[in-house]
C-alpha cells in the first residue's frame, strides 16, 4: 500500500499507528539484513510514540497520524544515535532533535530508524561505522548516496517515507538508483537545522517516498516558515497533496540527454531518448532548447569547497587522519579558493539564474536524467570514467545533479524505465523557483505514463529479473 493509502486508513481510525509501526518493524527485521540500509533502529522509542498518537489522535491538514519514517543520518533524533558516518560520532547521541526532525514529528511522524549515509556526504552510501548499503534491485549494485540508506529502504517496502538532503545530488541520485521520487525543493521551502550556513541556497532537505503522491504527503509535513532559518517563508494555503487534484498541462517541455555539459551512458541516454517518446503525444511542444549551464562545473567545484571547508574545516584541522581522504582534499579546496575564483563562481551563479528565468518565460518544464550512469559496483568508491571520460574527483560523476543545484529551482526526480539488466534510471523535472505544486502535479502525470511506482516495493535481489 501506499502512504497515502496507508494514511488515509489511520485518519479514519481503521488502522492504528502501532499496526502500521509494527507491520514495518516486520518488514525491517525480514529484508534489511541483505541491504544495510537502516543500521540504526528505535523501535522503542517508536513504539511509544505510536501509543501516544493512538490514544491521542492528532489534527490538522498536514498531520501524518503515525505513519514509520527513516531518518537520514545527518539528521537528530532526540536520544537516538547519529553519526554523519564518522567514526568521530560514532557513539554520539544528541539531546534534542534537530528542526527538521521535530517539524515531522510535531506533524505525527513516527522515526523508526535511521538511514545510512556516506562518511560526511562523500561519494555513495558506505562508512566506516556502519558498511555499506546495497541496492535492492542487484545487492552488487550501489544505492547511490548520500541518501542512499533512505533509498534502498523505500524501494525495499522498509518505510512509507524517509527524509534526504541534497547538495550536489545526494537526494536525487540515490533515488534514481533505487527507482523511488526524491524532490529537492527550492531554498527555504522547508525549514533547516542548525548545523547548516544560514543563508547557503546549495544544501537542502526535502521529502523521499516510492511515489509523487507519497512525496506531497510527506511534503506537506516538512514546509512552513521557521524563525531559526532566515530563507524559509510560508507554505501554500492548501496541501501539496491536495494541489495535486489540479492537472497542471503545460504548453513547451525542454529535454536534453546531458544539459551540453556532461557525458552520459549509453544505457541512460537510451532510457530517456524511451521516456521522451512516451510522453511526445500528450498535447505539450516537447523542444531541445535548454539554457546556458557555461562555466557551472567550476564554480560549483568551488562554492562547495567553501561550504565544506565552513562546515568541517575545524574538525578536519583536529582529526585530519580519521577523515575520509576525499572529504580531506573537498575541504582543502575551499581553505585554498582563490579570491578571483570566488568572485567568477558567483558571476557563473548569477549568469545561470539570469538564463533560467529567460528559459521559463518560453518553456515551463526542463527534463534531463538524473544521472550519468547506471548503478555501479557497490565495491566502487565512486564512478571514476564515463563513456571514456575520465573524473577527477568524487564529484565529477554527478554533475548532471549538481549543475540544477546551482539554480536554487525545485527539482523532483522519478523513475522512468530500466536498464537491459532490470536496473532503475532517473529523470529530474525542473521548474521555476517556488513552483513545487506545478512541478508535482506535472511529475505525477508522467509517473503515471511511465509506470514504474506500480513495480514497488520489491524484495532483495542478487540476480534482477525486473524490466521494463
Amino acid at each position: 500500500m501506499s502512504a497515502v493509502e496507508v494514511h488515509r486508513l489511520l485518519k479514519e481510525k481503521k488502522l492504528s499507528a502501532r499496526e502500521v509501526l509494527e507491520s514495518s518493524i516486520s518488514r525491517i527485521e525480514e529484508v534489511d539484513n541483505k541491504l544495510n540500509a537502516l543500521p540504526e533502529k528505535c523501535f522503542d522509542r517508536a513504539r511509544k510514540i505510536a501509543e501516544r498518537i493512538d490514544n491521542n489522535p492528532p489534527k490538522g491538514i498536514r498531520n501524518l497520524h503515525g505513519l514509520p519514517i527513516a531518518i537520514k543520518d545527518y539528521n537528530d533524533i532526540s536520544g537516538v544515535k547519529t553519526t554523519y558516518g564518522s567514526l568521530l560520532f560514532k557513539d554520539n547521541v544528541p539531546k534534542d532533535s534537530d528542526r527538521t526532525v521535530r517539524k515531522l514529528e510535531d506533524n505525527g511522524a513516527n522515526c523508526v530508524a535511521k538511514s545510512n549515509v556516506p562518511e560526511w556526504a562523500g561519494g555513495h552510501t558506505f562508512n566506516p561505522v556502519y558498511g555499506l548499503t546495497r541496492n535492492p534491485w542487484d545487492t552488487s549494485k550501489s544505492s547511490g548516496g548520500s541518501s542512499g540508506g533512505s533509498s534502498a529502504a523505500l524501494a525495499s517496502g522498509q518505510v512509507f517515507l524517509a527524509t534526504g538532503n541534497d547538495l550536489g545530488g545526494s537526494l536525487r541520485t540515490p533515488a534514481a538508483f533505487n527507482g523511488v521520487v526524491g524532490l529537492r525543493p527550492s531554498p527555504g521551502l522547508i525549514p533547516r537545522g542548525k548545523r547548516y550556513m544560514p543563508f547557503d541556497t546549495l544544501w537542502v532537505e526535502g521529502p523521499m517516498a516510492r511515489s509523487v503522491e507519497d512525496v506531497a504527503l510527506m511534503l506537506d509535513a516538512m514546509v512552513g516558515h521557521d524563525i531559526g532559518d532566515p530563507l524559509s517563508y510560508p507554505c501554500i494555503e492548501n496541501s501539496f497533496l491536495e494541489e495535486l487534484d489540479t492537472e497542471y498541462k503545460p504548453l513547451s517541455v525542454a529535454v536534453s540527454e546531458d544539459l551540453g555539459i556532461v557525458p552520459v551512458e549509453g544505457e541512460v541516454r537510451n532510457a530517456f531518448r524511451a521516456a521522451i517518446r512516451k510522453i511526445s503525444g500528450f498535447g505539450w511542444d516537447v523542444t531541445h532548447e535548454i539554457p546556458s549551464f557555461e562555466g557551472v562545473l567550476d564554480a560549483f567545484k568551488v562554492l562547495r569547497g567553501m561550504l565544506m571547508a565552513t562546515m568541517l574545516g575545524d574538525l578536519v584541522k583536529k582529526h585530519r587522519d580519521q577523515i575520509l581522504v576525499d572529504i580531506r582534499k573537498n575541504v582543502q579546496v575551499g581553505f585554498e579558493v582563490k579570491n578571483t575564483e570566488i568572485v567568477e563562481a558567483e558571476k557563473v551563479r548569477r549568469q545561470l539564474t539570469l538564463n533560467m528565468e529567460n528559459f521559463f518565460i518560453r518553456n515551463d518544464f526542463l527534463i534531463c536524467p538524473t544521472t550519468s550512469v547506471v548503478p555501479f559496483s557497490v565495491e566502487n568508491p565512486y564512478v571514476k570514467e564515463i563513456e571514456g571520460k575520465k573524473c577527477e574527483t568524487y564529484v565529477d560523476w554527478f554533475s548532471i545533479t549538481f549543475a540544477i543545484t546551482m539554480t536554487s529551482c525545485p527539482t523532483l526526480s522519478i523513475p522512468c524505465g530500466f536498464t537491459e539488466s532490470g536496473l532503475p534510471i532517473g529523470i529530474q523535472i525542473v521548474a521555476p523557483p517556488r513552483h513545487e505544486a506545478r512541478l508535482l502535479s506535472f511529475g505525477a502525470r508522467l509517473q503515471e505514463i511511465f509506470g514504474v511506482a506500480r513495480k514497488l516495493p520489491i524484495s532483495p535481489q542478487a540476480n534482477p529479473s525486473l524490466g521494463p
